[in-house]
């Protein structure tokens, strides 16, 4: 088996984020085979993760709440408040061996149910948790998770009756869409979203930090104003996830800096972000598949 290491700079998550359209696929038709196991109406959920899980955690609790399906929070593993009357937790490891969320899984055994969704089954959450979701098709080589988030998000989209038509095709342009030269050599992305979209624009911006340790910031659209529009100037980009607030286009356009405005559903333009985001990797004359100081799960001892 080809390693990471041994394969070209950026070869596995160059292939991962192509393969989006087919596991999209794979996660629609398998929501209504898992759909037992997803939290039920009415019930008060916390969605935990770790790095790129935590922010698939928040678009997730976010759909849900909206829906008006119960309270969803989202939460990093260590921080959840187990003092609140919690009717169900839901964690997301795609290695199915994140010291935290193990913990987190064995402190509540017995007293919370728990489903965990993971791309590695027989790993040491499947001891802890009451119910797993099996997602090995959108398991990766790669460090840097793409597909496998995404997978978990149109996962839950599905069971929540949020997947918008043409989707799938979408994301398939997205996957082979010639990227901008300016976006690529941007010195500085702020990710901007609303609501759920707030979610994508935080793991847009882990993209951009994890692949090459490019500067990249993420915040909620209308509080982009208050400061974080500072840093915005000639050869930087906004990108907006989702409509844009009344007037903020002209404003970021003010500073010189480019204001990147898809017209696409947010998750798709998640890919196209993700795309760049290893375009840049390899510009910079680094390997998106073995980011600096990172591994592919992290295990305390």
């Amino acid at each position: 088996m080809v390693t990471p290491a041994q394969a070209a700079p950026g070869a596995f998550v160059t292939a991962e984020i192509a393969s989006q359209p087919e596991v999209w696929a794979r996660a629609i038709d398998l929501a209504g085979t898992v759909a037992g196991q997803l939290p039920k109406p009415g019930e008060r959920v916390a969605f935990v993760g770790c790095g790129t899980s935590w922010f698939v955690s928040q678009v997730i609790a976010t759909w849900r709440e909206v829906a008006g399906l119960g309270e969803s929070d989202a939460f990093t593993a260590t921080e959840v408040p187990l003092h609140r009357a919690y009717d169900r937790i839901v964690t997301i490891t795609r290695s199915g061996t994140t010291t935290e969320v193990v913990e987190l899984l064995a402190s509540v055994r017995g007293r919370i149910p728990t489903l965990t969704l993971t791309a590695v089954p027989d790993t040491p959450v499947a001891d802890v948790a009451d119910s797993l979701v099996d997602l090995s098709f959108a398991d990766e080589e790669s460090v840097v998770q793409t597909r496998f988030a995404t997978t978990v998000m149109m996962l839950f989209r599905q069971a929540l009756g949020l997947v918008p038509a043409g989707i799938l095709e979408s994301c398939g342009v997205a996957t082979t869409a010639e990227l901008p030269a300016a976006h690529v050599a941007a010195d500085q992305v702020s990710f901007l979203g609303t609501g759920w979209t707030i979610g994508i624009a935080n793991e847009a911006a882990l993209k951009f930090r994890e692949t090459s340790s490019s500067w990249a910031e993420s915040y909620s659209a209308m509080e982009y104003r208050h400061g974080p529009i500072s840093i915005a100037q000639p050869g930087r980009l906004t990108w907006m996830f989702g409509d844009a607030p009344v007037g903020l286009a002209g404003q970021v356009a003010a500073t010189g800096a480019e204001f990147v405005d898809h017209d696409l559903d947010p998750l798709v333009d998640l890919v196209l972000a993700q795309r760049v985001a290893v375009a840049r990797a390899l510009l910079l004359g680094v390997d998106p598949d073995q980011p600096r100081n990172l591994t592919r799960s992290v295990v305390l001892s």
